[in-house]
């Protein structure tokens, strides 16, 4: 905690590892909170700004000091007041939410109606766009087009958000208040600290302390936590004739299309806030900062209400500001309150969702959970892949749009509208002639040769971009094909089944063609099918984690299995200096004895264990990792799980001679089933082998504890194919960066080989993370390969791990190991 505090406090930017079970996120909860409150003691200390100066008298200090914290305190009153007949009115109808929905006298036509009827073709033709309109609306707009039409725009104004795309230039009075951004990575992990969040009981802020009696009497002796969850349209809309869409993508084209002014009054959403149910969006606001609530109840919320929580919750943002960091005078007008605002990965990392969102990052506090994995996350952000089939269908879809309307494209649309498709043809043609002359499946393609088809020269790729994002030619044309099918289908089923409109994905996908060509990498695969897809992968996430950085007051990563470090300071933060740089990293809760921890170099019968790729295919190999599971799964009581690198297990069917055995399941839906029979066979006495793959489904995020996870048994060390054109263009660029910065090209090389076997390390790290759960839990953790005994591997596994190693620079013999993990077992029965 008071790590954590100092690196807010000192505005820097910090690295914390703290192992499952230690309170991590109490501790990021605790620590935050109680530097908010300290600051805002600072910001209400009357004492900061009336010291009697220039020869005024004392009492006038004074009383200016006391009417404008009277002041304050009534603001506090209010606020309080409201949100207090809000909590004990559900107190006493706990289930207000529940049950069946009130009757809506506003709502016309049915909520089930999965497609917007299309009484005239017309509905489909673009606007018109003029070169002169480019020039006036690209001040306004987005450097990446945003997919935001104007009338939500216009409507997040009217609910104090931004009525444009921010600009660079346009957060400057967004900072007013200070906030904590609390991200992680999935829903399901923001609601368990949410559950933490609301263990947390402040007691009243000090100055309110200072102030009781006289006319302060009546304050609230309790502050409560106001908090806000954001999430996207998916987890937020009410909306069945949206959520009906199917995946993300299509549901935000769903969302807005019945917003467009071409819309007919009577389809447009019901829920969507206006002026006329202003009151409705106030209540969802006070019910939201009334109690802590997650996702989830913000949905039921606004379905009590009848308001759409996805908008109303960014009204919510401005009213219910933290505290001010204004002068006396200016602040009659703001609440003196803690505020946590959660949100998961890609609404605060991506820039054109801060900006969507009108969120504000200048000088407020960002933490961010599960960190272990953001350089991945930015990236795969960032990345984007599409397919020779893909292509094809959009280049059909584009063309028979060009065949239907042509004659009434007027102006700029129909120039545009023919770039595109000569823009597709070209990369269709390149992906399709690069793939035919190549027997490798993997080849890096540079922009040039994607572009280089017959007129795509004389295209200026930005204004195509923005055209496409402003026009919102993609969705047109999705509408029209499939109006066409069903029309042709006399009422058919959709033409691409609640999947992301096919020209949508490839829009997307044109955009990165603008990217800095030293951040990311183009690449041609061929999968097993023959099926052939183009990608593009972004190699550098420092600039797009930048701008956070530089805006934010402080930044925190904290993730359970954070090690090896240096990967963050050496391309994550390369820009940021030392000094402001702090890492921390604490031991576990358990006791010493709890944990036993060995690396295995030999089996049973004395053959060296190099699970590399050239070897662990070998027979000897085979037989060796099966003498040596055979000896632990008899050892080792109920649960052992194991992670492979690839190995394929012949002995399978010798274990299920000792416990039942259970393999991960490359189907994502399948894998709840295995984990559920995995554990009824260990409730049931039988014990269980569990077998899975580093970096599968099942090495984050699932928790081992207990007799789920009494052994883990890690095989080999999972490095990436260093052979792919994928890794050599990533190590390429790394040796490079460091030359760039005026290493040598030795450094350069050691830098290539350290991050390589870093994302080697950080999967063994999380996947044996998985084990230790609580202060009273045990478990076993053996490393099966000779390669950790080597001191560059293993100094890289965690602190807590290392600390139960043995000190002994070799490995003990295997009938020693047993021997030992035996008595460690007994031990604990």
């Amino acid at each position: 905690m008071n790590a954590v505090y100092d690196c807010i406090a000192e505005g820097k930017v910090g690295i914390f590892e703290s192992p499952t079970g230690t309170g991590k996120s109490l501790s990021l909860i605790c620590s935050t909170l109680t530097w908010l409150r300290e600051e805002q003691e600072r910001a209400v200390d009357p004492a900061v700004d009336f010291d009697g100066h220039d020869g005024e008298p004392t009492w006038l200090g004074e009383q200016a000091r006391r009417q404008r914290t009277e002041k304050l305190v009534q603001h506090r009153l209010d606020l309080e007041s409201r949100l207090d007949k809000i909590r004990d009115h559900e107190a006493r109808q706990k289930r207000m939410y529940e049950g069946s929905e009130p009757a809506a006298k506003r709502a016309k036509g049915s909520l089930d109606s999965r497609h917007l009827e299309v009484e005239d073709e017309r509905q489909f033709l673009l606007d018109d766009y003029e070169s002169d309109s480019e020039a006036r609306e690209s001040a306004s707009a987005s450097e990446t087009p945003g997919p935001f039409s104007a009338a939500t725009l216009h409507l997040m104004q009217k609910l104090g958000g931004p009525s444009t795309l921010a600009t660079p230039n346009a957060d400057v009075e967004l900072t007013d208040d200070l906030k904590v951004f609390f991200c992680s990575r999935t829903h399901s992990q923001l609601t368990q600290f949410i559950s933490e969040l609301r263990r947390v009981h402040l007691p009243p802020a000090p100055w309110a302390d200072r102030e009781r009696g006289s006319s302060f009497s009546g304050v609230q002796q309790r502050n409560v936590v106001k908090h806000l969850p954001l999430a996207s349209r998916k987890n937020l809309c009410i909306n069945p004739k949206v959520l009906n869409a199917g995946n993300a993508v299509a549901i935000n084209e769903r969302c807005l299309d019945l917003q467009q002014p071409s819309t007919p009054q009577d389809k447009k959403c019901t829920f969507l806030p206006n002026k006329d149910n202003e009151v409705l969006v106030n209540d969802f606001r006070d019910h939201t900062l009334a109690k802590i609530r997650d996702v989830e109840d913000l949905g039921i919320l606004g379905k009590h209400l009848r308001i759409c929580p996805y908008y109303s919750a960014r009204a919510t943002i401005k009213p219910s500001e933290v505290f001010p960091q204004k002068s006396w005078a200016e602040m009659d007008e703001f609440l003196t309150e803690v505020q946590i605002v959660t949100l998961p990965y890609q609404l605060l990392l991506m820039k054109s969702a801060r900006e969507a969102l009108g969120i504000s990052l200048k000088d407020h506090v960002v933490v961010i959970d599960e960190a272990h994995n953001l350089m991945d996350a930015i990236s795969s952000m960032y990345s984007i892949a599409v397919t020779q089939s893909q292509l094809n269908r959009s280049q059909a879809q584009l063309r028979a749009y060009l065949q239907k309307f042509r004659k009434r494209l007027q102006g700029k649309n129909r120039v545009y509208v023919t770039q595109t498709v000569r823009l597709i043809d070209s990369i269709s043609e390149c992906l399709e002639k690069t793939m035919s002359v190549t027997r490798n499946n993997e080849i890096q393609v540079s922009v040039s040769d994607l572009m280089g088809g017959k007129g795509v020269d004389q295209i200026n790729l930005y204004k195509l971009v923005q055209y496409l994002g402003q026009s919102k030619l993609a969705r047109k044309v999705d509408s029209y094909i499939d109006f066409a099918l069903q029309k042709g289908a006399n009422g058919g089923s959709d033409s691409h089944g609640g999947t992301t409109p096919v020209l949508t994905h490839v829009q997307g996908f044109l955009q990165s063609l603008m990217n800095p060509a030293a951040e990311g990498r183009f690449f041609a695969e061929r999968d097993e099918s023959k099926a052939v897809t183009l990608k593009y992968m972004l190699l550098d996430p420092t600039f797009h984690f930048k701008e956070v950085v530089d805006n934010a007051r402080a930044v925190v990563l904290a993730g359970g299995t954070m090690s090896p470090m240096e990967d963050y300071a050496q391309h994550l933060f390369s820009y940021v200096p030392p000094e402001r740089l702090k890492t921390w990293s604490c031991g576990h809760i358990i006791p010493e004895d709890n944990l036993f921890v060995r690396c295995i170099g030999q089996s049973s019968d004395g053959i060296e264990l190099d699970f590399s790729f050239a070897k662990r295919e070998s027979m000897p190999m085979i037989d060796a990792l099966g003498n040596c599971l055979l000896h632990m799964a008899a050892t080792i009581p109920d649960g052992l799980w194991q992670t492979l690198t690839g190995s394929s297990i012949t002995t399978r069917t010798r274990l299920e001679k000792l416990k039942p055995v259970f393999q991960e399941s490359k189907v994502a839906s399948q894998v709840e089933d295995v984990l559920q029979q995995y554990s009824k066979a260990i409730d049931d006495g039988r014990g269980g082998i569990l077998l899975s793959v580093v970096g599968g489904k099942l090495s984050e995020g699932i928790n081992f504890s207990d007799k789920l996870g009494r052994g883990v048994a890690v095989v080999g060390l999972p490095f990436p194919n260093i052979h792919s054109a994928q890794w050599k263009a990533k190590l390429e660029y790394i040796e490079r960066s460091i030359v760039d910065r005026g290493g040598s090209s030795m450094e350069g090389k050691a830098a290539g080989r350290e991050f390589y076997e870093n994302a080697c390390m950080r999967a063994v790290n999380q996947s044996i993370g998985r084990a230790i759960r609580h202060q009273k839990d045990f478990a076993s953790i053996l490393l099966l390969d000779r390669r950790y005994s080597i001191p560059r591997i293993g100094d890289k596994l965690p602190s807590w791990i290392k600390q139960a190693l043995p000190l002994t620079n070799t490995a003990p013999a295997f009938s020693e190991t047993v021997r030992e993990l035996r008595k460690f077992f007994q031990a604990k029965q």
